[in-house]
């Protein structure tokens, strides 16, 4: 682990750090560790990152007032690994992750050369009824007085896909049960309430968008759907997996990823 001090965020890091950046944004019950299978793949290519979000993980500082605050601290981090080289650096965000690569790159344009967007729901806000369940799996219980622990398996078992393996599920429970419930609720509130997207014709960068066949939150025909929105974007469906297909089935996601990647970088 390293520690950045402006903004104080906790990373992962592999790779050389001359090689193009890549950086990978975890979603709203996630850390950097969800990573740990992409850093290990990507790092022999390029310089890989993985951060605790502020207020998650070893990440300290107050919790997001606004989304786009999350926007503003990964800006820092582009520009403090070499973004300012003007190749800018490649994000990959899962869920809430996708959401903060596509304002990162409706705010600060130049600093972001590819967008990989999985299991999100970036560029359009999902139906009112799931927001609504989504929401009130997770923050009525914490209301009623519930811990992290208590409410993970249900939140877990809601996303993953039928075939998640004993260990995936362990490392999610982990994940969810770590957070801070102050944090997580200020977090489930600043994505919710955020609808200030870019137009998806206007994304002007390589645009890769993947979703889990069996994603209860992003379903592979919203995610299909938005690809078709965006120019020249590719669409990968990753067989077998729900919401968190990065860590169901990375063989399969990290194959798209480095066929898109050959491309775009």
């Amino acid at each position: 682990m390293m520690r950045l001090n402006d903004p104080p965020l906790a990373l992962e890091e592999a790779g050389d750090a001359g090689a193009p950046l890549l950086v990978f944004l975890h979603g709203v019950g996630g850390s950097r560790h969800n990573w740990a299978p992409q850093l290990a793949h990507f790092g022999g290519r390029f310089h890989a990152l993985a951060w605790d979000a502020r207020g998650y993980g070893d990440s300290i500082g107050t919790p997001v007032r606004c989304f786009t605050d999350f926007a503003d601290d990964l800006a820092a981090v582009i520009g403090h690994f070499g973004g300012r080289n003007g190749s800018g650096a490649h994000l990959v965000g899962l869920s809430m992750g996708g959401r903060i690569a596509l304002d990162c790159w409706r705010r600060y344009p130049g600093l972001v050369a590819s967008l990989t967007l999985a299991d999100t729901s970036a560029g359009a806000a999902p139906p009112p009824d799931k927001v609504a369940a989504f929401m009130a799996l997770r923050r009525k219980p914490l209301e009623e007085g519930r811990t992290m622990a208590e409410i993970a398996p249900g939140i877990v078992d809601s996303i993953a896909g039928p075939g998640i393996s004993a260990e995936v599920r362990a490392a999610l429970l982990a994940s969810h049960s770590a957070l801070d419930p102050v944090t997580y609720l200020a977090t489930l509130e600043a994505v919710t309430a955020f609808s200030d997207f870019p137009p998806l014709a206007g994304i002007s960068v390589p645009v890769l968008v993947m979703a889990g066949e069996h994603d209860p939150i992003a379903t592979p025909a919203f995610a299909s759907g938005m690809a078709a929105a965006i120019p020249g974007a590719r669409f990968e469906m990753i067989a077998g997996a729900g919401h968190v297909s990065n860590l169901e089935a990375p063989e399969l996601f990290n194959a798209a990823l480095d066929a898109f990647l050959a491309e775009a970088a």
